[in-house]
């Protein structure tokens, strides 16, 4: 069967950035549930924005087949939401006279090995999100946000390379309608 001009699309759970905005969404709710009073705003936007980092890599990717436009644009909502979760555990420390830890401090170093780990998951921090105080956790996940924005960062300039490489669909269209009337009748 010949492949229609609508690549494949979705693919999401190959990322590494979705992988690791998953953890971040996990243990947001972690944090908030046990850190951050239920009914404040707070707790709700916090969540919120970490769904929202996980939710539009899944949905940028969905839409990647037929809308290159729709996927760069809900990959770079995805990086805003998680600077505005980064901005949150900022707020939580500076307000609570807590330390942020130096990107080369040797906790930042030992999450960022952890972070290397194949497959990685809630399960990969789970220990440190269930036992560790607030300003530890906080911490650990300003070094993940980091991370993911870091990997979203670098997915972004890919498609828009990709994009400028191959086009939209707009694009593959006329090519394969071109294709199609230089084929003889069948």
């Amino acid at each position: 069967m010949e492949e229609g001009f609508i690549p494949p699309h979705g693919g999401y759970e190959q990322l590494k950035c979705f992988h690791k905005s998953r953890v971040v969404y996990d243990a947001t709710v972690v944090f908030c549930d046990r850190f951050i009073n239920r009914r404040s705003r707070t707790h709700d936007q916090m969540v919120q924005a970490a769904r929202s980092g996980k939710q539009n890599i899944l949905e940028g990717s969905q839409a990647s087949g037929t809308s290159k436009e729709t996927e760069i644009k809900l990959m770079n909502v995805a990086r805003a939401s998680l600077e505005e979760l980064l901005e949150d555990y900022r707020d939580f420390l500076r307000s609570g006279n807590h330390p942020l830890w130096d990107k080369n401090s040797k906790e930042a170093l030992f999450v960022r090995k952890l972070g290397r780990q194949e497959n990685e998951s809630y399960e990969t921090y789970r220990t440190y999100f269930e036992t560790r105080e607030a300003p530890v956790i906080a911490n650990i996940l300003v070094c993940l946000i980091h991370q993911a924005n870091y990997l979203l960062d670098r997915l972004i300039r890919r498609l828009e390379l990709d994009f400028l490489k191959e086009g939209g669909l707009r694009e593959r269209m006329t090519r394969a309608r071109i294709e199609a009337r230089r084929r003889p009748p069948s």
